[in-house]
């Protein structure tokens, strides 16, 4: 009986320190509310936290589309490896969670794998947004046009170190 018991609490501990270490049990508030139909449309990375699928890639881009079945269709495009470089292309889905104001995706580009993409700031007039997770690992700044204000760029990093984001590790991207 002791050894079973041992076994069941290293098996609870062992969970409770992978969750908590993979960002579990931190929160990140995301907007409010984010109107789709106006988030659609093509979008440019001004920077984001280095990963290991965009090594190499300049002039990233994402367009947004809505689907006739619910869904939003998701376009990435980058120049790999100079700003002239073979274009790379990903197609996938993004599904809105319910009860999130549409500010939290679960992204989808390999089934059936979905990943959190959640709006965490999003300018009035939709000239800019910033997707991110929950674990602080995923961080991308974007812009409706290749290069933004560096006023506006700094006031952005402002509010994600307040949200415990570590914006040392932001990259920023390179744009035509």
């Amino acid at each position: 009986m002791n050894i079973i018991f041992a076994f069941v609490i290293g098996t609870v501990l062992t969970i409770f320190l992978l969750f908590r270490g993979s960002g579990f049990s931190q929160s990140l508030e995301t907007v409010p509310y984010v109107d789709v139909n106006k988030y659609a449309g093509k979008w440019y990375e001004i920077a984001s936290f280095p990963q290991r699928f965009q090594k190499g890639c300049n002039c990233t881009t994402a367009e947004y589309s809505l689907s006739k079945e619910g869904y939003i269709i998701v376009e990435n495009r980058c120049n790999k490896d100079s700003i002239n470089g073979k274009v790379s292309y990903i197609k996938g889905k993004a599904f809105v969670v319910k009860n999130s104001g549409n500010a939290k995706l679960k992204v989808q580009f390999f089934w059936p794998i979905k990943a959190k993409y959640w709006i965490i700031d999003l300018a009035e007039d939709y000239s800019y947004a910033v997707v991110g997770h929950p674990n602080r690992k995923y961080l991308w700044i974007l812009s409706r046009t290749p290069q933004m204000q560096a006023s506006v760029y700094l006031e952005i990093t402002k509010r994600l170190k307040e949200k415990n984001f570590d914006i040392s590790k932001l990259q920023k991207t390179v744009q035509k």
